[in-house]
């Protein structure tokens, strides 16, 4: 195994992202305190919560935690969800048990960088690129054509960060499909589920659908609590859950218990979390839209379908590269440029940047976009 390169993305927002004015690229939707999650679920919460002793919890996670989990699918049960500090340790635990050096993955670009890095740093990788000019879909026939006999893995995530596409239904059953004729796992980024444009548009999770279906969730994106730092794998394959877990005992172990116990919480008060997260994300990509839409010589946009994060085209003087960095250092507004989405697999856009729009604070960073292009009209 190979060593993992320098997370390009995380590496750019721990310089700006907690010192920045306005971040403008967050990839998770808005969050509440603990008091506010308190309310919403109950005085019965809170003493479940105060009466937690904090001592190690189950690896596989809280029976109650993973059973408020499977209560979200259509086919699983609580002994076919396995808890994680976060979607990256789960991704990185399905890799490390399931791939070995003589296997093969196939991965969807552009993509977190993660979804490929991991996979390279065992294996081989083959990338397919969302395609740009048909809306940013997945060529399923591209996908088949890759397949090798060694291929283990395909890895998607729908809706895609960084552009908010959702598969349509006939491409998604038509891979599943695919993976089925050849014994492939799918594994399926879905922290972004929930979220979607229209809820007609959403998928169902791969672990529902197909036997080697692997479906990645967390609290961070849709709940919009990410400092829990738990996310989940559900997949019917009980082997492959039993083989993570010993995959886990050489990283977290077993999860915060305080953080399990307000992940349940917000499962069980799901329907107003999600609820405000969907009317955020719907007041934000409006504003955002139409912020785009006052410069046309500056950006082209499109309509994504879901998550809280967009990717339009920066067509200004100069490259999106220095734009951004402008942005940052002239007047502390992050966004993501084109290089961080960059993949060893293959060409990716140059020309595109990532802007989130799912906080509540999004109005204050428009504003101040709007002050920073007027002064870089002047100095250009």
């Amino acid at each position: 195994m190979s060593y993992l390169p320098d997370f390009t993305l995380e590496t750019y927002l721990g310089k700006w992202e907690f010192d920045a004015r306005h971040h403008m690229t967050a990839s998770d939707a808005q969050t509440m305190t603990i008091g506010e999650l308190i309310a919403l679920a109950g005085e019965d919460a809170l003493d479940a919560l105060l009466a937690q002793p904090l001592s190690y919890t189950e690896p596989s996670g809280a029976p109650d935690l993973r059973a408020a989990i499977a209560a979200t699918t259509q086919t699983c049960a609580a002994d076919d969800v396995l808890c994680f500090a976060g979607a990256e340790e789960g991704l990185y635990a399905f890799y490390r048990t399931v791939m070995g050096p003589d296997d093969h993955a196939i991965v969807v670009t552009p993509n977190y960088q993660s979804a490929e890095a991991v996979p390279m740093a065992i294996g081989a990788v083959t990338g397919v690129p969302l395609e740009e000019r048909e809306g940013w879909t997945l060529d399923i026939n591209r996908v088949a054509a890759a397949i090798r006999p060694n291929t283990r893995i395909i890895s998607i995530n729908f809706p895609h960060n960084p552009t908010g596409k959702i598969l349509e239904r006939d491409r998604f059953d038509a891979l599943v499909t695919l993976c089925r004729r050849h014994g492939i796992w799918l594994f399926s980024d879905e922290v972004y589920r929930l979220i979607e444009r229209d809820p007609a548009l959403r998928l169902p999770l791969a672990a529902d659908v197909y036997e080697r279906g692997v479906s990645l969730g967390v609290m961070s994106k849709a709940y919009g609590l990410p400092g829990l730092r738990v996310g989940w794998i559900t997949c019917r394959d009980r082997g492959l859950l039993d083989a993570m877990v010993r995959t886990k005992h050489y990283l977290s172990i077993c999860n915060s218990a305080p953080s399990e116990r307000l992940a349940l919480m917000g499962l069980r008060a799901a329907e107003p979390i999600l609820a405000r997260t969907r009317a955020i994300a719907a007041t934000g990509l409006a504003a955002t839209q139409a912020f785009l839409a006052e410069y046309p010589d500056l950006f082209e946009s499109y309509m994504p379908d879901g998550g809280v994060v967009l990717y339009p085209r920066y067509t200004g003087l100069g490259d999106v590269e220095r734009f951004a960095e402008r942005l940052v250092q002239d007047a502390g507004i992050v966004i993501l440029p084109a290089s961080i989405y960059r993949s060893a697999l293959g060409p990716t856009p140059v020309d595109r940047f990532r802007i989130g729009y799912g906080r509540a604070n999004l109005a204050e960073g428009l504003a101040a976009m709007r002050a920073q292009l007027a002064a870089m009209a002047t100095t250009p």
